[in-house]
């Protein structure tokens, strides 16, 4: 998909080869090879600025995660190597040997992605793995096990001059956990499109939750159209009126047609769409900020093509 730009500056990219070592359950959908196939994508840019994801610390975590969650899973990973095995947190979510890594990673580079885009005033992405915005405070859930998203909104939030976060999340599945956690605040807005009805069951608009949140709920089968209108009608004017300081985005890629694990028929180019948009908006409110962290996406080839499309996106000049 090439299109001409005038010199964009390079996209921050915070990826690690430990992401990959997470595979608890061989043949399970969120699996290593998402990792590769979204540095393929990436890798189609004219440039990249990468750097190494480092693993968050505890007193971060525990910003956003509750003490007796994260004892839980202090000790489950001291099982993981004593008896070198998987356990399940739930029915979707396994952790084994490797796994911890990953995961810390994949927070951290969420977390550092949010901080080089606002030092630096321009986009960055996290090409990590497992996800994050199915997490709540005190519980795992549908591949994720801690809500990167929600600790990186934190960690913008503890800069100074930094008084409003906006989470975007455009993955298929609504984001709960991203939602239950920052519900009724005045400092972070919460945007999301997703199908419905469809795993977790929540983000119903007619459901008010808070004044913060943005639900639009979009039918299997929804296609460019609809999403684009959805975007349109609602959650990029919400966005524009909170004037935020920074833009955090849920980057799932699994409402495209080709994923395997919903119905919705988005293709490569409303990816693209939606990244410019935010690119924007932005540049309008954040000088530039924008903070994306990969989600889902279980087709590699639709994979690679999205992430690739999202992030001309983000980085095209005109």
């Amino acid at each position: 998909m090439a299109r001409t730009s005038v010199d964009p500056a390079p996209l921050i990219v915070f990826t690690h080869p430990a992401c990959a070592g997470h595979d608890p359950l061989p043949g399970h959908a969120e699996q290593p090879a998402r990792l590769q196939a979204a540095l393929d994508g990436l890798g189609q840019l004219d440039a990249l600025d990468l750097r190494d994801a480092e693993p968050i610390g505890g007193e971060r975590l525990a910003r956003v995660h509750t003490a007796p969650y994260l004892a839980e899973l202090d000790a489950l990973e001291r099982r993981i190597y004593s008896e070198n095995r998987a356990f399940a947190l739930d029915p979707d979510t396994h952790v084994g040997p490797g796994s911890f890594d990953a995961i810390r990673r994949a927070a951290g580079a969420a977390c550092q992605a949010a901080e080089a885009a606002l030092a630096e005033r321009r986009s960055s992405f996290a090409a990590v793995r497992p996800p994050g915005h199915h997490a709540e405070a005190g519980r795992a859930m549908g591949f994720c096990v801690y809500n990167s998203i929600a600790l990186a909104a934190d960690a913008a939030l503890a800069r100074p001059g930094v008084e409003r976060v906006a989470v975007v999340d455009f993955d298929v599945h609504h984001g709960n956990g991203t939602e239950a956690i920052f519900a009724g605040r005045d400092d972070v807005l919460f945007l999301s499109s997703h199908q419905l009805p469809l795993y977790p069951g929540t983000g119903d608009p007619a459901e008010t939750v808070a004044r913060n949140v943005h639900n639009a709920a979009l039918p299997p089968g929804s296609g460019s159209n609809q999403f684009r209108d959805a975007w349109q009608a609602d959650l990029l004017p919400a966005l524009d009126r909170f004037a935020p300081h920074l833009i955090l985005v849920s980057a799932g890629f699994d409402a495209h047609w080709r994923d395997p694990l919903a119905q919705l028929d988005l293709k490569d180019e409303d990816y693209f769409w939606i990244g410019h948009q935010l690119l924007g908006l932005a540049r309008t409110h954040c000088g530039g900020a924008l903070a994306a962290s990969l989600e889902g996406g279980y087709d590699l080839q639709a994979l690679a093509d999205s992430v690739l499309a999202f992030a001309e996106g983000i980085t095209f000049e005109h």
